[in-house]
């Protein structure tokens, strides 16, 4: 079994077709087809199910693919490892943020890593901050930045807080409160509102400031994106709750500062395990030891 094989397998795998596989891997399809069907003869069973039209893993597929992508990630760790040592950083970095991460300017970071460290194969991910969590503590990305309620200590992972700050209203131009300097949350129970799904750190930390107020709220729009946030806002179809320190980059809609208003604080983790070269020079270029006292397997500090 080579490390070859497994790579051709991924590639199927994910593209679901030979010749598009084959293009990926810089070969002919022949020569692909021919490890796969060499690795299927050494493992006694097909990897793939294979009609005119589709391609597909079998369950024996199914039952490969994690153990040769681990295999394959295990390799290349092992490839930067050895360079690490002669000086040089290469290989992979997976990143994971929230679409509102303020803390740090994190296209700017990526950018200055990326001019220091060419050899790095830099990813990013953007999702809910405890799909992140899952991610890191899997292996699946390397660091992640996060905004959770105070309190909250992601488990599994190594980690710091980076700030604190405070949610706003964001509402449209030409609403009633638009000119308001600060409101109470109370005002604001009777506004549909635009939010991230339920379950979402992001929405837990707005539900748990109304349900502690005692006010009840509609929330008529449940959205991922931010720039769909804005958009609805701007139309007037709702108001939304979002980080003061993020909403400098929504131009043109107005905030309302809240005399009762939810807390957030952005977080910075890696898996508790060993980071790879790159991860490590990621997280000192952000002023970030991963051997801090604060961390532990157990929570982020």
């Amino acid at each position: 079994m080579e490390l070859q094989q497994m790579r051709y397998v991924v590639a199927v795998a994910e593209t679901s077709n030979f010749t598009r596989a084959a293009q990926q891997c810089l070969v002919v399809q022949s020569a692909l087809s021919h490890q796969i069907a060499r690795l299927e003869r050494e493992l006694g069973t097909k990897l793939f199910d294979r009609t005119s039209r589709r391609v597909r893993l079998t369950p024996a597929g199914e039952a490969f693919l994690p153990a040769a992508r681990q295999a394959l990630d295990a390799a290349e760790r092992a490839r930067a490892e050895v360079a690490a040592v002669a000086g040089e950083i290469r290989g992979r970095l997976a990143i994971g943020a929230i679409p509102t991460v303020a803390a740090v300017d994190l296209p700017v970071a990526l950018k200055q890593f990326h001019l220091r460290y060419r050899e790095v194969q830099i990813s990013l991910r953007s999702g809910a901050s405890e799909e992140l969590i899952e991610q890191v503590r899997q292996g699946a990305l390397d660091a992640a930045f996060l905004g959770l309620p105070p309190g909250a200590r992601p488990k599994g992972v190594r980690g710091r807080e980076l700030a604190h700050g405070d949610l706003v209203a964001v509402v449209s131009p030409d609403h009633p409160l638009a000119d308001e300097e600060h409101v109470e949350l109370r005002r604001l129970s009777d506004e549909p509102f635009v939010d991230f799904p339920t379950g979402t750190a992001a929405r837990a930390q707005t539900d748990e400031a109304f349900a502690a107020a005692g006010v009840r709220r509609e929330v008529a729009f449940e959205v991922t994106a931010v720039d769909f946030i804005a958009r609805l806002i701007q139309q007037g179809l709702g108001i939304a709750m979002l980080p003061a320190a993020f909403v400098s980059q929504l131009p043109g809609l107005p905030i309302v500062r809240l005399s009762d208003a939810p807390a957030r604080v952005e977080h910075l983790i890696w898996s508790r395990f060993r980071p790879s070269p790159a991860a490590a020079a990621f997280l000192s270029a952000l002023g970030t030891s991963t051997v801090e006292s604060s961390a532990s397997p157990d929570g982020a500090g």
